[in-house]
């Protein structure tokens, strides 16, 4: 459902270069307290340089919505640092991620909870056993409660995921304007539209990696994926001209 990229959105896992390896090196603010960053960017809020290491020092203290928040002001600031943008992308892949697995928490609740009084129910043969399974009959209001409950969990955590992929996104093509020809850029930006389910973007990244890197490793991975992108393209445009 979630339609989860299999080459790792964000992930730096290509053959040209691992360039999210140590991202956050360029940042200075690990000797600074979170506070004091943080009042030095509410005195000055012009003062990119104080982003730039209160989101360093958010980083690291793993507190990633705050960080990406600073980040985004920085980026602001300085539109066009490559190395900021780079680690906005990769810090939404990691919220995605996170949104990505409280959807699954949510699913396995779902599942793990689905229907308590189930053991107890009557045969299935049954009049009452007949019943008892058809969810227009009888609903047990546990089961149907927790359904509810995961249904919401799911939804929420779906919707979050789509927003910080369709962010990663916005912040990759940033990136591609900056430097067209730097493959592993394309590729990302690839990915997180692919995520973000906009096809058009993902086909148009994937062909620009393609043609920059055409022996990279990931190659027959990006091709199959771009196969699966045009005919899900070609079913959806069919759609909605019978439609």
């Amino acid at each position: 459902m979630l339609g989860f990229v299999l080459l790792g959105v964000g992930s730096g896992s290509t053959g040209i270069s691992d360039v999210l390896g140590n991202m956050f090196s360029s940042g200075s603010g690990g000797g600074t307290s979170i506070s004091k960053l943080q009042t030095k960017v509410d005195k000055n809020p012009s003062n990119a340089q104080a982003w730039r290491d209160l989101a360093t020092a958010l980083e690291q203290k793993q507190q990633t919505q705050d960080a990406v928040n600073a980040l985004e002001r920085y980026t602001a600031l300085r539109p066009k640092d490559q190395n900021a943008l780079a680690e906005l992308a990769s810090q939404y892949g990691t919220l995605a991620n996170t949104y990505a697995a409280d959807y699954t928490a949510a699913q396995t609740e779902a599942s793990q909870f689905a229907s308590p009084a189930s053991v107890f129910a009557p045969p299935s043969t049954t009049p009452l056993g007949k019943a008892f399974a058809d969810p227009t009959a009888l609903q047990d209001p546990i089961s149907a409660t927790i359904q509810k409950q995961a249904s919401a969990k799911q939804s929420t955590a779906y919707s979050n995921y789509q927003g910080a992929q369709k962010s990663a996104e916005a912040a990759y093509q940033k990136l591609v304007a900056l430097n067209p020809s730097d493959a592993t850029t394309q590729i990302q930006l690839g990915q997180a539209a692919q995520a973000a389910g906009d096809t058009k973007t993902a086909i148009a990244a994937y062909n620009a990696f393609l043609k920059l890197a055409p022996t990279d490793p990931l190659a027959p991975q990006v091709k199959q994926a771009l196969k699966s992108l045009k005919l899900q393209s070609a079913i959806s445009t069919t759609t909605s001209s019978g439609g």
